[in-house]
């Protein structure tokens, strides 16, 4: 087990923790959001099962998976993984860690903010709860500043909101020069090259959605320490490294309105969502803005104040209760961290272009993959075509297309 996290027995830990900390008050806080997904049981691999059952305001406990709704298969390491949120239900099925014994997997990722509260005792979003800043006083979730604002302000912004959007931080000539090069990394991508990644319109049309090594360009490598840059990056007042100065430290991200297939039109998420919760956060994620967030070509919702809690997994269509534009233009920058729930919804104008924004991170100090491989996000890559699953066809539930 990696370092610092206990080895757990399955049959000891649902025998005994587990029920202990439902009735200290997990299960109270779990039971309301696993009522709405119905009884879900975990089989490991060689071993036993265990059901967890919605009753009333709590749960049980339940040996064995006869009654269960839904049943995943899982070896010891993945479940063990998922109990310290190291593991992430989305990373489980991507990885093909996770397997359906009964029923289909979107049931797991649906469980997932119940199991958290379970496990972490981290609490349910309620998006219907006020927003408030740190005297108690309604705060607008709309908000934008200037890069010259007031330091303090925008740091009591971001840690209850859990993103900022910053006004004006970049030229018009300096924008372009930075399309220019997006355009650039764009015509490098190769399908299938395990660098980017695609996908297709309901005619067939292949379209590339991110390059993730970017930074191998001139003008986008010089992102990584530009004083505005590292001055947004010190907003959240945390221990955070740098934005990497490697070729994947900046990556480009253009929207379609028409993609069926593929994460064009990004479902409702946190970055940390393939995994790693428990090493790699609080991480932010700073978005360079190179053409208007807006509905009509393509924009940025958050959730504010998601950051301090967890929330269902959402298709990029679907409209989530409480959620807010990040209303940015060219040269405008957002950061967020990086458990915030954020999506982002296909565009609706007919005709582009549609957005195209640069993305770099700030990491957690130490931050690692707890297996020692190179990315969380990289279960979404290995197809020869770059093609990226959506989740709900990777967790085999019947779908329309990504929209």
């Amino acid at each position: 087990m990696t370092e610092g996290f206990r080895r757990l027995d399955f049959d000891e830990y649902h025998r005994e923790e587990l029920p202990r900390l439902v009735a200290e008050g997990r299960g109270e806080l779990a039971a309301p959001e696993a009522a709405r997904r119905g009884s879900l049981a975990f089989r490991i691999e060689g071993g036993s099962a265990f059901t967890y059952q919605p009753q009333d305001r709590g749960l049980r406990i339940v040996p064995g998976d006869d009654a269960a709704e839904t049943v995943v298969g899982l070896d010891r390491e993945s479940w063990e993984g998922l109990v310290h949120d190291l593991e992430s239900a989305p990373g489980l099925i991507y990885a093909e860690r996770a397997r359906s014994l009964r029923g289909d997997l979107m049931s797991f990722v649906m469980w997932e903010p119940a199991l958290r509260a379970l496990y972490q005792g981290i609490p349910v979003h309620d998006p219907a709860a006020p927003l408030r800043d740190e005297v108690g006083q309604a705060l607008d979730p709309g908000r934008a500043f200037g890069l010259d604002d007031d330091p303090a302000e925008m740091r009591a912004f971001m840690r209850v909101a859990g993103y900022i959007l910053v006004k004006g931080v970049f030229s018009d000539d300096e924008v372009a020069a930075l399309r220019r090069e997006a355009d650039l990394a764009g015509e490098r991508a190769v399908e299938g090259d395990q660098k980017s990644w695609w996908g297709k319109t309901d005619e067939g049309e292949v379209l590339l959605s991110r390059v993730t090594e970017a930074a191998v360009l001139p003008v986008m490598r010089s992102l990584a320490r530009d004083p505005r840059i590292l001055r947004i990056g010190e907003i959240p007042d945390e221990d955070l490294d740098l934005p990497s100065e490697g070729e994947d430290g900046v990556s480009v991200l253009w929207k379609y309105p028409n993609a069926v297939e593929g994460i064009t039109n990004l479902p409702w998420h946190r970055d940390c969502g393939m995994g790693g919760h428990a090493l790699n956060c609080p991480g932010c994620v700073c978005q360079i803005y190179l053409t208007p967030a807006t509905p009509e070509m393509g924009e940025l919702r958050v959730l504010p104040g998601s950051h301090r809690a967890s929330y269902a997994f959402a298709a990029p269509h679907e409209s989530v209760a409480g959620s807010v534009a990040v209303a940015a233009e060219p040269g405008d920058v957002s950061l967020h961290f990086g458990d915030v729930m954020h999506g982002t919804p296909p565009p609706t104008a007919k005709e582009g272009p549609y957005r195209v924004s640069l993305l770099m991170g700030f990491a957690k100090k130490g931050a690692h993959h707890h297996r020692g491989e190179r990315h969380y996000n990289d279960v979404l890559l290995g197809r020869e075509d770059g093609q990226v699953a959506s989740m709900r066809r990777a967790a085999g539930a019947e779908e329309s297309g990504d929209r």
